[in-house]
Formats: structure tokens, C-alpha cells, sequence
């Protein structure tokens, strides 16, 4: 029996490292295949809702309008708000060029030389260097989601023929099983993005009416800033609080009010984030909090921002998996998933 179980465990070890490895080999094909699942849960109930009253391709056409028009906006609006910050501080280009070399000069003073690193590392080539990898990047996001938003066109077009196909293929009670898990997956996810994007607006409104009250320039930039930035768990947050400290650095002309920013910045995230956010969502949504912090550094190692955004959600369907089937049910009972609650088909 000790045997056996020691057999199970290692062969899912080997099976979740040669999955890990995989998913970084291919990330390519596996990032926006896993977003495209995720954004398939969630304007499923729409396009499910539209194709029983007019034609499944003007049904189909109409949800991702609505999907594309989303996304764009929240991108847009992260857009608006860098680039009304970036162009100030270009403006105030000097300011920050004095902070900079007063504080090399308090560096050389302790022992610490800035100059000479930022010669070695910091040079002509290093810009270059920089400039070709935005490129590339900004190249390689459009690649993906053009791949992701075809993946969502054929898995919305292909949803009810998986479903028959499931039932027809495989046992009853296999396929019963799969379909509730599923199902109870994407009821998740629509109630992981509803309680995030509520929790967004709230953390996005106290942080506008905080720079504000302070006198921080770019209030309202910063509170629409940190409500998009609110969708990517913890890395998102960070940015959302650093880039305001960096500001008032040079607004406030001391570290102490920079720092009585950062921390009172810190402490609104906290206070939603880990009190107001868990009571809203209740059990439904239950992780363990080194759960969520594994899952999103783990997939921000595999795939970059786009592991960071879709990591928590791939760990509450791998919670919800783990406790629709009685061998696994420990897992998730043990890293904070909650009881199985049949969810029907929509």
C-alpha cells in the first residue's frame, strides 16, 4: 500500500514537471490557448443567450465584438494613463536628472559607486538593445492575441458539439462528472472577474481620492491605472503603488513623504485586497494565499504578463477539478478550494 502510494506520487511529480516544461517550451500555443479558455467561460452565457434568438454567426459576431471591445478598453485605458504620466515626466526631464545625480552623489559619498555601473550597463547599446526588445514585444503581444481571439472563435462555435461529443464518447459517469466540473469552472471564473473588476473599482477610486487628497499630481490618472492594473494579481498592485512613490519623490522633495505615500498606497491595496476582497467573493473562491502568490510568479516565470494575469484562474480550476473526484478532494480542501456545488449548464 506505502509502495503504491509513493508510485502515484511520483509519477504525478515527473507529470507536473514534464507538464511545467511543456507549457515554457511552448508557450506560444499553451498561453493563448489557457486565455482563450478562460475568456471562452466567460462570454459563453452570452453567446449561449444570443444563438437561441437569432443566428449562431451574428450571435458569434456580436460576442466578440463586445469581448474585443473590452479588452481594448481596458488596455486603453492604461494607455491614457502612462502616457499622460510619461509625458510629464519627459517635461520634467531636468527635475529628475537633479535628483539623480544628488543621490549619486550621496551614494559615492557612502562608498557606493552609481557612476561607473550605469556607464558599464546603461549605455547606447544597452538603449538599442531595449528599443528592438519593446519592439519585438509589442510585435509578439499582437501575434497572441490575434491567436487567442481565433481560438475563442472556434471554441465558442465548437461548445455544444464538445458537450454531445462528451456524452457521447465517453461513460456516463465520466462525462457527467467532466461536464459539472466544467461547468462549475467557468461559473468561477465569471464570479473570480465579477468580484475583481468590483474590487477595482474600489481600489482605483481610494487610491484617486488618496493622491488627490495628498496633492499628488495625476490623481484620477493614477486611480485608473491601479483599477487596471488590479486584474493582474500582486505584480499588478506593485506597479500601481511604485510609479506614484517615483512621482512623489520628485513632487515632495523628501523620502519621507515618498515613503508616507508608498505605505498608505500599500495599506489601501492591502485592506482590499486581503480583507474586503475575500469576504466578498466568500468560499466560492476560496485559495490559500501562497497558492495565489505561487501561481501567479509560477506562470509570470512560464509566460511573462500573460501567466501573471490567467495564473490564479488556472489554480482555481485546478482547485475545482481536484474537488469534483474523491482522490483528489483532499488537495483542494487542503489549499483552500471549497465543497463541489452542482452548477447547471448554461
Amino acid at each position: 500500500m506505502a509502495s503504491d502510494s509513493t508510485l502515484k506520487t511520483s509519477v504525478a511529480l515527473i507529470a507536473a514537471v514534464a507538464i511545467a516544461a511543456a507549457a515554457y517550451q511552448a508557450s506560444a500555443v499553451f498561453a493563448p490557448l489557457a486565455l482563450a479558455f478562460f475568456i471562452i467561460a466567460l462570454v459563453w452565457p452570452m453567446q449561449h443567450w444570443l444563438q437561441a434568438r437569432m443566428p449562431a454567426l451574428i450571435a458569434l459576431l456580436i460576442t466578440m465584438t463586445v469581448a474585443v471591445f473590452v479588452m481594448l478598453g481596458l488596455a486603453s485605458l492604461v494607455v491614457w494613463g502612462f502616457g499622460r504620466v510619461g509625458r510629464s515626466l519627459i517635461a520634467d526631464a531636468s527635475r529628475y536628472q537633479a535628483i539623480y545625480e544628488a543621490v549619486v552623489v550621496w551614494l559615492d559619498g557612502h562608498g557606493i559607486s552609481v557612476a561607473g555601473l550605469w556607464a558599464q550597463h546603461f549605455n547606447v547599446d544597452w538603449m538599442l538593445r531595449s528599443a528592438q526588445q519593446i519592439t519585438g514585444r509589442v510585435n509578439t503581444t499582437l501575434s497572441f492575441w490575434v491567436i487567442t481571439l481565433l481560438y475563442v472563435i472556434m471554441g465558442l462555435i465548437e461548445v455544444d458539439d464538445i458537450h454531445g461529443r462528451v456524452r457521447a464518447f465517453l461513460k456516463p459517469e465520466t462525462a457527467q462528472s467532466l461536464l459539472v466540473a466544467s461547468a462549475d469552472t467557468a461559473h468561477k471564473f465569471r464570479r473570480y472577474v465579477e468580484v475583481r473588476t468590483s474590487m477595482s473599482l474600489l481600489t482605483g477610486t481610494l487610491i484617486g481620492a488618496f493622491t488627490f487628497a495628498v496633492g499628488l499630481q495625476f490623481a484620477v490618472e493614477w486611480g485608473v491605472i491601479a483599477f487596471a492594473l488590479n486584474y493582474i494579481p500582486v505584480i499588478g498592485p506593485f506597479i500601481a503603488t511604485l510609479f506614484p512613490t517615483l512621482l512623489a519623490i520628485a513632487q515632495f522633495g523628501t523620502w519621507q513623504a515618498a515613503l508616507g505615500v508608498f505605505i498608505c498606497l500599500n495599506i489601501i491595496q492591502s485592506v482590499v485586497g486581503s480583507y474586503v476582497e475575500p469576504r466578498v467573493s466568500g468560499r466560492a473562491l476560496a485559495i490559500s494565499p501562497t497558492v495565489m502568490l505561487f501561481a501567479v510568479f509560477f506562470w509570470t516565470f512560464l509566460w511573462g504578463l500573460f501567466g501573471a494575469f490567467i495564473g490564479v484562474p488556472i489554480a482555481i480550476a485546478a482547485l475545482t477539478f481536484c474537488a469534483h473526484y474523491r482522490s483528489t478532494r483532499w488537495i483542494s480542501d487542503l489549499l483552500g478550494g471549497s465543497a463541489p456545488k452542482p452548477v447547471p449548464r448554461v
